[in-house]
């Protein structure tokens, strides 16, 4: 099985519990990692974190605290990340106020998830056009996916394919830590009955067939999991 990549970061605002579930569980189907905040203040906090490193945020526009147009506002003074402002309302005014603020697109409730995800996907086409995905590098690392060959300085570093697919999976999220669940499930699979303890098991085989100065790369994030940061 090739490894499967969890690759895109959602900050999700909005204060509706019930809604804010179903969009998570149908975005982590679509292999997105969520992050969720039930207010404008909060979720304007953890927007202008600067560990934080988000592809999209859905934004509502009726937030408790601090409402959804404001919030954008104040994001896009500090950033440009992508943001869709989910919004019960469909008057004219109220969309040309949330473009008007800096929101990339918006999406009107009730909403079908599938105009959701085709939304996602149109603005993450538009400002992270993809790139050739068979080929990654990270410092002096070059690994070819369809190849299964792993470079350090152009040498040939011999993997197995599970430690080609986890290190693969490490570099294609670099700066993002991969927990030991998604790990197992982009390495070994959903239908896996591998134990997490494993991941820490091929961490160190995949430690130990890298070159010295290069096998501290990848870090240990105690209690979490892995990451490997630029």
């Amino acid at each position: 099985m090739a490894a499967k990549y969890v690759t895109k970061h959602i900050l999700l605002v909005e204060d509706e519990k019930n809604i804010a579930r179903f969009i998570e569980l149908e975005l982590k189907h679509e292999q997105f990692d969520v992050t969720i905040r039930y207010n404008g203040r909060e979720g304007l906090q953890e927007a202008l974190k600067e560990e934080n490193h988000f592809d999209v945020i859905l934004l509502d526009v009726m937030l408790p605290e601090l409402n959804g147009i404001e919030v954008c506002r104040r994001i896009r003074s500090h950033s440009q990340v992508p943001i869709i402002l989910i919004t019960a309302r469909d008057a004219v005014m109220d969309r040309v106020a949330g473009l008007d603020a800096g929101a990339d697109d918006y999406i009107v409730k009730p909403f079908a998830i599938e105009e959701l995800l085709a939304r996602l996907r149109s603005i993450l086409r538009r400002v992270n056009p993809e790139k050739d995905q068979t080929l990654l590098q990270y410092k002096n690392i070059k690994i070819n996916q369809d190849a299964y060959c792993a470079y350090v300085d152009e040498q040939l570093i011999g993997l197995t394919k599970t430690e080609f697919d986890l290190l693969s999976l490490l570099i294609h999220n670099k700066n993002r830590v991969c927990t030991r669940d998604q790990i197992l499930e982009n390495v070994w699979g959903y239908q896996s009955d591998v134990e997490t303890n494993v991941v820490d098991v091929y961490i160190r085989h995949l430690r130990s067939k890298l070159p010295k100065e290069t096998s501290s790369y990848i870090e240990t994030v105690r209690g979490v999991g892995y990451v490997m940061r630029e």
